[in-house]
């Protein structure tokens, strides 16, 4: 992986650790000006970032959806959406402490932090991804060359868990944003902030599909609605929050319906997707746990490559029973409101298929959910957006100067 100059490393980080920056970067961080939020200097950055990755990123899916996502053209449409930027400020430093499991969401965080005015400090993922390596050389070459005025804004690091950098690092930021679900939050909690310092957490969350079975057979081409189904899950085996894991359907028709959107993810899993034996273990002790608590019915099929449970009723708990690996609830529902029981605060999106923004916005004013901070059409679950489980980042991630 190419690599920034290096410097004079002092513990506990060592120069190995550092992908993006050095010792030197990070120990001058806190002397930085903050940046007004969506500054000239991020933007182009940012834009050069994308241009850069649609020729050395494109063989990856998540890598090009990165790169699109932050072109100059869809930064400025960002920007519009807020009327007091004139009065904000980075925060000053932001701490990003990403998940292992999910390779390019760092990318995400660090260009939110960027954006929001702040000098950066990302934890890679621990995970070795090839990915990660495609933005980080990408970043480097940028900060190296014309963007080198923008190099000591940022540091990307790659260490196992170890309290005493998480330490270092949380004691000198100004926000710290941590992904990764409980345990990571609470484990990082332990090291404490500055006390003005702020802090923004993505706990563990889970995501549903609702599907209107009669809308759903009008669709001509369900080998796309497929696609977008496997994007949702499968891509990241279900790793990812935003991946459903209940599917919940409506109409009249659901039997018919079922059949053949099941088919089709069924042979695009058969085409695309590996289930290792490990998997399949864990999905079968997963159901044979469920069914020792719930009423479910496992439903047969040729091959352990998708896994589906009927459930005879919606309950606030269903989503600790949940796997990984193609491994899915289902419920019929009458009315939209009877998912309400799994719409608790741990629900993040949901995603649909034949439903309108008519009937959402009745929904959501009517039932009044405690939890699910988005509802999206099937496929865009991964799209990331800088209003995020409820957070806008870029006020979050900036402060309010009143004058």
């Amino acid at each position: 992986m190419q690599k920034s100059e290096d410097a004079a490393i002092p513990m506990p980080l060592n120069s190995e650790q550092f992908i993006v920056g050095n010792a030197d970067i990070l120990a001058a961080m806190s002397e930085l000006k903050a940046l007004p939020p969506f500054s000239n200097d991020a933007v182009s950055f940012l834009n050069a970032l994308s241009a850069l990755l649609l020729k050395t990123g494109k063989a990856w899916s998540d890598v090009a959806t990165f790169a699109f996502w932050c072109r100059k053209s869809a930064l400025l449409k960002e920007k519009e959406k807020y009327d007091d930027l004139n009065h904000r400020l980075g925060r000053g430093i932001a701490f990003h402490s990403t998940p292992s499991n999910v390779p390019v969401n760092f990318a995400f965080s660090f260009a939110a932090g960027l954006l929001a005015g702040n000098a950066n400090i990302v934890r890679l993922p621990a995970k070795d991804f090839e990915q990660v390596n495609v933005i980080c050389n990408a970043v480097n070459e940028l900060l190296n060359g014309e963007f080198r005025f923008l190099a000591p804004y940022v540091c990307m690091v790659k260490y196992a868990p170890d309290k005493a950098v998480s330490d270092m690092l949380s004691a000198i930021c100004d926000v710290r944003i941590v992904w990764g679900g409980d345990m990571t939050i609470s484990e990082m909690r332990r090291s404490p902030l500055k006390p003005r310092a702020t802090e923004i957490t993505f706990a563990d969350r889970h995501s549903i599909l609702v599907i209107n079975a009669d809308e759903y057979l009008k669709i001509e081409n369900k080998a796309r609605t497929a696609q977008d189904f496997y994007n949702d899950t499968f891509f990241s085996d279900q790793n990812a929050c935003t991946s459903p894991r209940i599917i919940i359907w409506m109409g009249r028709e659901k039997e018919k319906a079922k059949k053949l959107f099941w088919d089709n993810i069924h042979a695009l899993a058969k085409e695309k997707y590996t289930l290792a034996p490990v998997q399949a273990v864990g999905k079968l002790a997963a159901f044979y746990r469920t069914a020792a608590k719930k009423d479910v019915r496992l439903i047969p099929t040729e091959d352990n490559l998708i896994t589906r449970i009927t459930v005879k009723e919606l309950s606030y708990d269903l989503p600790d029973y949940k796997y990984n690996s193609g491994f899915f609830f289902e419920y019929d529902a009458n009315e939209l409101k009877d998912i309400c029981p799994v719409c608790t605060e741990k629900c993040q999106t949901m995603t649909y298929i034949g439903l309108t923004k008519e009937e959402l916005s009745d929904f959501f004013a009517t039932a009044a959910p405690k939890g699910t901070d988005r509802a999206v059409p099937v496929g865009k679950s991964m799209d990331f957006s800088l209003d995020w489980d409820g957070f806008d980042l870029i006020r979050q991630m900036s402060r309010k100067v009143v004058f």
